[in-house]
């Protein structure tokens, strides 16, 4: 299967970090291609690999420099989880992203499972 570039954009609402990258990046709009890559000779989804390519905005001494970072898929799932918990620890903004999932309250109704109850099972 040949590589597959599938471009996203990610919006973070405050400064934020990666890896690979000495310092703070800004907040703003930043164009992300997310490569996902087949190894040679593996058929197995589970086995590939993606990266993602964060397009930088441009510094400010170089205006006109293209700038970009390549980064683990993982690392930009967990720093929009970060931005988008807005100062909340990542456990309660997992519990609240549940909480708010339609599908995931029919799932609590039919088990016999309470708000209260998850509450109970993530906080401390």
């Amino acid at each position: 299967m040949a590589d597959r570039i599938v471009r996203s954009t990610a919006v973070f609402l405050r400064p934020f970090r990666l890896p690979g990258f000495d310092g703070e990046l800004p907040a703003g709009r930043y164009q992300l291609d997310t490569e996902i890559r087949a190894p040679a000779g593996m058929t197995d989804p589970a086995a590939w690999r993606a990266s993602v390519v964060v397009h930088l905005h441009p510094a400010a001494n170089m205006p006109n420099l293209a700038r970009a970072l390549t980064v683990r898929l993982a690392d930009i799932d967990a720093a929009v989880a970060r931005d988008e918990a807005s100062g909340q620890s990542l456990d309660r903004f997992f519990l609240q992203a549940m909480l708010d999932d339609p599908m995931i309250r029919m799932v609590m109704e039919a088990d016999g499972v309470t708000e209260a109850d998850l509450r109970r099972l993530y906080e401390p």
